[in-house]
């Protein structure tokens, strides 16, 4: 498979990871499973999915890292990383948290950050 296609899935892997980490606990929150669990329990849970992230996104960072062979610049990692965090998040909130509503200014956020992507992949001259 290649380069370009694994590092981007194991991005998106990663992000939904990590969104569940930062996002997850609230949902629990809200169908009263962890509504009486202390604090420091809901980080070391957090901490713990956070980990399972991390097994994706550092082998992605250096599979993908131009420095490493790869065929991403560091700029384009992050850029990378970016959109693909908002739209798992997206994604994640419409379905978890159906209260959300998806309006056009997130549209036009998006269209930002389609324009940040084909910024840090042009050439520089």
């Amino acid at each position: 498979m290649n380069v370009k296609l694994i590092t981007i899935l194991l991005l998106i892997i990663s992000n939904v990871f990590m969104t569940f980490a930062w996002y997850g606990h609230l949902r629990l929150q809200q169908s009263g499973i962890s509504k009486d669990w202390p604090l420091f329990v809901v980080i070391l849970v957090s901490w713990g999915i956070a980990l399972l992230e991390y097994f994706f996104m550092i082998p992605a960072n250096r599979m993908g890292f131009s420095g490493n062979g790869g065929p991403f610049s560091l700029i384009q990692l992050k850029v990378i990383q970016e959109v693909v965090s908002l739209s798992v998040f997206t994604i994640v909130a419409m379905f978890l948290f159906s209260g959300e509503k998806f309006h056009w200014n997130h549209i036009a956020a998006f269209l930002c950050l389609v324009g940040a992507v084909y910024f840090a992949f042009m050439p520089a001259k």
